[in-house]
C-alpha cells in the first residue's frame, strides 16, 4: 500500500488492450461512446508526450453482427425457418476489421490524430525479421506520432477456429497485448475489461472483493466467473497475460474500459484497477489487507512498542531520525516529482507551497525527532497518587490511547510528525496522506518503518493508498480510538459526519491580528508581516487583520498597508476599509486564503475586536499587539480560541516552536486536548491499585483517607 503505483512518473511508452465487452454493447453493435472516450484519451496522452499503441478487438464480434444482418436480409422466410448454421469466424474477422478500422480513422480523425493499422498473425512472430522490421516500424510511427493499431489477423489466421484454438506464440489479443509490450519495450501495458479489475470471486458476488496488487498466492484463492460474452478468454486470459507480462518486467494494470477517464487516472498514479508487477510480492500485505486488519495490527504492535524499555523506544526516535538523514537525497527526488506532477495538474499555489519540502526542511525534520527523544518519557507517568486507605494506593496514569487514523493533505512532513509522536507516545498509527504528495509519502513511509525493529512488527505504521479504504477505516470504532483530519474544512466535516469515532482537529485557519490604538507601530508592522508573509499556506497565518479605528485617519494605516503591499500581499477590506482604501470588499469574514491576500477591517476598540473575532474567527490562533495592559489582559481573558497571543507573531502556534518536538496537528476542540498537539495530546490515563488483600464487604472493613500522597520520580 506504499509504493505501488511509484513507477507511473517513468512510463514513456505505453501498450493498451481494448477488449471486445468494451468495445461493442450486449446487443454485439458498437460501443461508440466508449470507443469516443479511448480515442479521446488517447490524444490526450499524445498532446502529454506519451507514445501509445493500441490493440483491439471487437472485429469478429462486429463482423458476426453485419454478416448475420446481411444473411437475414437475403433470407427467404422459409429460409428462417430451417436450422441456422454457425457463421465462420475468418468470415466475421474479414469483414469485421475493415469496419472497426473505419470507426477508429473517423474518430481519431475528428481528434486530429492519425492512426494506422498493423495486422498480425501468430506465425509472424516466428522469423526474427519479422520481429526487428515490426519494431522499426512502429517506432517510425511513434516519432510521428502516429497511433499504430494492433490486431490479430483472424481471416488468415492458421488456427483452427479464433475462439478455439490457443496455441501458438500468443493466442488472443491479450497475448498479443503482452508481447507487443515486451517487442516493443513498452513501459507499461493497460488491459481494459468490463468490470473495475480483477475480484476474488465473480464480480456480481457481493463478497468478492476487489483485489488492488496481485501475487503468486491468489493463484488459488481466486474463483473465476464465465469467460467473456463476446470475446476469447475473458478475465482468465488477462490474468495470464498479466502475469506473464509482468514477469518479464512489464508493470501491467487490469482496469475497467466503462469509465470515461481511467487510462489517464492510471497514469496520474491513482489507485484503481489491479495491479501487476513484478516486484508485488514485496507488497504482499498491502493490498489485500482488510481495514480491520490494519487497525488491529497496528494496535498490536503498539502492544509490543509500548513493552520496550523507555531507552528503547528513545533509540527508535533517534533511529529514524539517521535514516531520515541518510535519505534525503532520494526523499527529494519523490518529493520533486510529487511538485512537478502537481504543477502540471494545475494545482493551487498554495498547495504546491504545502507540498514542496524546502531545502533544509529533512534535516530540520530529523532534528525534531531528536528533541522527541530526549524528551521525559511520556508513558507509565504517575499524574496523582492517593492513599485510599491503609496500605491502598491507588494512582493515576499516562498511557497511549491507542490505534490512530490521521487523514491529511498535501503536506508530506506531517507524515514524519505524526509518525514520530506515534513512536514517542506509543500509540499504532494509520496515516491516508492526499494523493498529490502519493510518491513522497511512499518513501516516507518506507524510510520510517524500516527504521524500526521487526520485533515490533511491521504494521505498527500503516499506510493507506486509496479513498476506496476511508469509509471502512472510519466504522471501526472498536479498534480505532481517535481521528485527527489534517486539511480543508469539507475534509473535517465529512469525516466527522462518517464516524463514531472520536475526532479531532480544526477545520479553518482563520487567525486574526488586533492592532490597538496602544501598539508600538514599528512592532506592529514587524509581526504583521511575519504573520502573513513567512509562510502564507499555513493554518496559523493572519488572514484577518484589525485595526484600532484612531489609527486610520494616522500614518498607522497607511505604513501597514505600504508594507504588506510591498510584500506583494493582496488586500481586501471590511465596509469600512474597503471605500477609505479603495480596495477590493470581502465576500466574507470568515475566509482563509492561505495565500498572499488578507482581509483589513478597522473596529471601534479592543470589545468591538473580541466580538468580530468570536463571530467570524475559528478559534484557532488570535493575537493582540498593544502597550495598554488593561487592553491586553481583556483580550487575553475574553478570546476564546486555542491559542492567544501578546506583541507575537502568530506563526508561534506549532508544536516543534512550543518545544513540543513535533505536533500531529492543531486541535480546535475543547475536549481531550486543544492547540498544537504533541505526545500529551496522544494520551490518556488509567488507574493503577496497589494493595495487599483489601475487600469492600459493603465498605464495612475499609477505613477510607483519601490522602493525597507525594509522586514519586
Amino acid at each position: 500500500m506504499d509504493s505501488t503505483r511509484a513507477f507511473i512518473g517513468d512510463v514513456k511508452r505505453l501498450v493498451i488492450k481494448v477488449g471486445t465487452a468494451v468495445v461493442t454493447r450486449s446487443d454485439g453493435r458498437l460501443a461508440l461512446g466508449r470507443l469516443g472516450a479511448l480515442c479521446e484519451q488517447i490524444k490526450e496522452l499524445n498532446l502529454q508526450g506519451f507514445e501509445v499503441i493500441l490493440v483491439t478487438s471487437g472485429a469478429v464480434g462486429l463482423g458476426r453482427q453485419r454478416l448475420r444482418y446481411r444473411k437475414l436480409v437475403n433470407s427467404s422466410f422459409a429460409d428462417l425457418q430451417k436450422p441456422q448454421n454457425e457463421l465462420d469466424g475468418k468470415a466475421c474477422a474479414a469483414v469485421g476489421q475493415s469496419s472497426l478500422m473505419a470507426l477508429y480513422d473517423t474518430l481519431f480523425s475528428q481528434l486530429d490524430v492519425t492512426s494506422a493499422q498493423l495486422l498480425v498473425t501468430d506465425h509472424d512472430f516466428k522469423s526474427i525479421e519479422f520481429r526487428k522490421q515490426l519494431s522499426e516500424t512502429v517506432q517510425s510511427l511513434l516519432s510521428l506520432t502516429v497511433v499504430p493499431i494492433f490486431n490479430e489477423n483472424d481471416a488468415v489466421s492458421t488456427r483452427k477456429a479464433p475462439y478455439e484454438d490457443s496455441s501458438g506464440i500468443f493466442w488472443d489479443n491479450d497475448s498479443l497485448a503482452a508481447l507487443l509490450a515486451l517487442e516493443l519495450k513498452a513501459d507499461l501495458l493497460i488491459l481494459l475489461s468490463d468490470v473495475e479489475g480483477l475480484y476474488s470471486g465473480p464480480p456480481s458476488d457481493p463478497k468478492s472483493r476487489l483485489i488492488r496488487t496481485y501475487i503468486e498466492k491468489h493463484q488459488g484463492e481466486i474463483t473465476f466467473g464465465d469467460k467473456s460474452r463476446v470475446g476469447r478468454g475473458g478475465m482468465t486470459a488477462k490474468v495470464n497475460a498479466a502475469f506473464n507480462a509482468a514477469k518479464a518486467g512489464i508493470p501491467v494494470v487490469i482496469t475497467s474500459g466503462y469509465a470515461p477517464e481511467n487510462i489517464l487516472k492510471v497514469l496520474q498514479g491513482e489507485d484503481i484497477g489491479t495491479l501487476f508487477h513484478r516486484d508485488a510480492h514485496l507488497w504482499a500485505r498491502s493490498r489485500d489487507v482488510t481495514a480491520r486488519e490494519m487497525a488491529v495490527a497496528a494496535r498490536e504492535s503498539s502492544r509490543n512498542l509500548q513493552a520496550l524499555s523507555s531507552e528503547d523506544r528513545s533509540k527508535i526516535l533517534l533511529d529514524i531520525a539517521d535514516a531520515l538523514e541518510a535519505n534525503q537525497e532520494q526523499i527529494m527526488k519523490e518529493n520533486e516529482a510529487d511538485v512537478a506532477a502537481a504543477e502540471q495538474a494545475g494545482y493551487e499555489r498554495s498547495l504546491l507551497a504545502r507540498l514542496a519540502l524546502k531545502p533544509g526542511k529533512i534535516t530540520n525534520l530529523a532534528n525534531s525527532i531528536r528533541v522527541l527523544a530526549k524528551m521525559e518519557e511520556p508513558i507509565g507517568r504517575v499524574l496523582k497518587r492517593t492513599e485510599l486507605a491503609d496500605g491502598l494506593i491507588l494512582e493515576k496514569t499516562s498511557s497511549p490511547l491507542g490505534v490512530l487514523l490521521i487523514v491529511f493533505e498535501s503536506r508530506p512532513d506531517a507524515l514524519v510528525q505524526i509518525a514520530s509522536l506515534a513512536v514517542r507516545s506509543g500509540n499504532g498509527l494509520l496515516l491516508k496522506g492526499g494523493k498529490e504528495a502519493k510518491r513522497s509519502n511512499a518513501i516516507l513511509h518506507k524510510v520510517i518503518t524500516d527504521a524500526i525493529p521487526d520485533s515490533i512488527g511491521g504494521r505498527l505504521i500503516g499506510l493507506v493508498t486509496s479513498r476506496d479504504e476511508i469509509p471502512d477505516l472510519l466504522k471501526l470504532d472498536d479498534v480505532i480510538d481517535l481521528v485527527i483530519p489534517r486539511g480543508s474544512n469539507r475534509l473535517v466535516s465529512q469525516i466527522k459526519e462518517s464516524t463514531k469515532i472520536p475526532v479531532l482537529g480544526h477545520s479553518d485557519g482563520i487567525c486574526h491580528v488586533y492592532v490597538d490604538k496602544s501598539a508600538n507601530m514599528e512592532m506592529a508592522n514587524r509581526i504583521i508581516i511575519d504573520a502573513k508573509v513567512d509562510y502564507p499556506a499555513a493554518c496559523n497565518a493572519m488572514e484577518t487583520l484589525l485595526l484600532h479605528k484612531d489609527l486610520a485617519p494616522a500614518d498607522g494605516l497607511n505604513a501597514i498597508v505600504f508594507a504588506l503591499r510591498n510584500k506583494g500581499v493582496t488586500l481586501y477590506g471590511g465596509p469600512k476599509v474597503s471605500s477609505l482604501l479603495n480596495i477590493p470588499q470581502a465576500e466574507s469574514f470568515h475566509h482563509e486564503y492561505t495565500s498572499m491576500a488578507c482581509t483589513i477591517e478597522i473596529v471601534d476598540d479592543v470589545q468591538e475586536a473580541i466580538d468580530h473575532i468570536h463571530q467570524h474567527g475559528s478559534a484557532h490562533t488570535d493575537c493582540i499587539i498593544a502597550e495598554d495592559d488593561e487592553v491586553v489582559e481583556t483580550f487575553l481573558q475574553q478570546i476564546d480560541s486555542a491559542a492567544v497571543f501578546h506583541n507575537a507573531s502568530t506563526r508561534f502556534c506549532d508544536g516543534a516552536r512550543f518545544g513540543l518536538g513535533a505536533e500531529v496537528g492543531i486541535s480546535t476542540s475543547r475536549i481531550h486536548a486543544r492547540g498544537p498537539v504533541g505526545v500529551e495530546g496522544l494520551l490518556t490515563t488509567r488507574w493503577i491499585l496497589r494493595g495487599n488483600g483489601q475487600v469492600v464487604d459493603g465498605d464495612k472493613g475499609v477505613s477510607y483517607t483519601h490522602r493525597d500522597l507525594p509522586i514519586q520520580s
